[in-house]
């Protein structure tokens, strides 16, 4: 009986299983309907279910191929920040589950930050990744952020940030919840800099993070169906004991109450945000050759009547001589 359990079913099963095992990652199933849809035709519809129109969530390099001119752009080093400085443990140690976001997603931490050209115009771009810890706010966030604030000022264009996050770290406690004022600063740097900051918030962005940087841009844009708020409608709900509006804190609630300025299509994404740089870029430009050309200041009006007076006082002497 061994001999048939462990040598001769393990190769019937391999023979009679071999030929119907499918990649994992082949079909992809639609948070929104829960279609089944393939991977390859996912991605050649940017992540976009084209049943429902459900915008899946991304990562950074995704988001960059798409956006920057030729998929060419270059990924910044960002600074180390300490690893687990409270000792933090809940269910399991706080460096676990770090190795196992970094294993999962191949990056060192929630945001990536690159550069390159965006409708032939320099553009910086911080993209936050859900899949790493739900892309919550720490130190690592934080040191992103400001990175590419300074690089933004450095080649002076324009900081594009795409949010997504469940909220302020909690595994790094006051830490995490110190990158909201720091990143507010990082920010404000830039507006003295006269430098646009775009923010795109996608699904989801939430607690600290809209608390702080991600309400914060010159000009705020939205993916279709993304959740915005700081408490999730769940809480609400429980809170106030009552049924919350269709569709309340999703992008399309909020523009027609303010806080948006546009809800912008996946596909129209690029489009949008180049004609914005090239508009902003063309701006700074008209305004720095007019700087430049502008004759020299002409005598104002109270300089008028102090000339005429000298003169006159001039010619008085030459009228008693004669």
């Amino acid at each position: 009986m061994n001999w048939l359990t462990n040598k001769v079913l393990p190769k019937i099963r391999k023979l009679t299983t071999s030929s119907r095992d499918t990649p994992d990652n082949l079909w992809v199933k639609c948070p929104g309907c829960g279609e089944m849809l393939f991977h390859q035709e996912l991605v050649q519809n940017l992540n976009v279910c084209n049943h429902c129109d459900h915008h899946l969530r991304v990562g950074p390099k995704d988001r960059f191929e798409q956006l920057f001119d030729g998929s060419r752009y270059d990924v910044i080093e960002l600074p180390d920040v300490q690893v687990d400085p409270l000792k933090f443990r809940d269910s399991r140690k706080y460096t676990d589950r770090l190795k196992d976001a970094r294993h999962n997603t191949g990056d060192k931490d929630a945001m990536i930050v690159a550069h390159g050209k965006m409708g032939g115009n320099a553009a910086v771009v911080a993209v936050q990744n859900f899949q790493f810890m739900g892309g919550s706010l720490g130190m690592a966030v934080g040191e992103a952020i400001v990175a590419a604030s300074k690089l933004a000022i450095l080649q002076k264009a324009p900081l594009i940030l795409f949010s997504a996050a469940g909220g302020a770290r909690m595994q790094e406690g006051i830490l995490s919840l110190m990158q909201m004022p720091r990143t507010t600063v990082a920010v404000q740097r830039l507006k003295e800099a006269k430098l646009p900051f775009i923010v795109v918030l996608t699904d989801p962005t939430t607690g600290g993070v809209t608390a702080s940087y991600a309400m914060l841009g010159d000009i705020q844009i939205s993916e279709p169906g993304t959740l915005i708020c700081f408490a999730g409608p769940r809480v609400i709900e429980e809170t106030i004991r009552e049924k919350l509006p269709e569709g309340f804190q999703r992008a399309e609630f909020l523009v027609e109450k303010g806080m948006l300025d546009m809800v912008v299509h996946r596909r129209d994404m690029k489009k949008t945000l180049s004609v914005l740089i090239d508009l902003i870029a063309n701006k700074f430009k008209s305004e720095d050759t007019a700087d430049k050309s502008a004759p020299a200041a002409e005598p104002t009006q109270d300089a008028a009547p102090a000339a005429d007076a000298a003169g006159k006082k001039a010619d008085a002497p030459s009228e008693s001589k004669a």
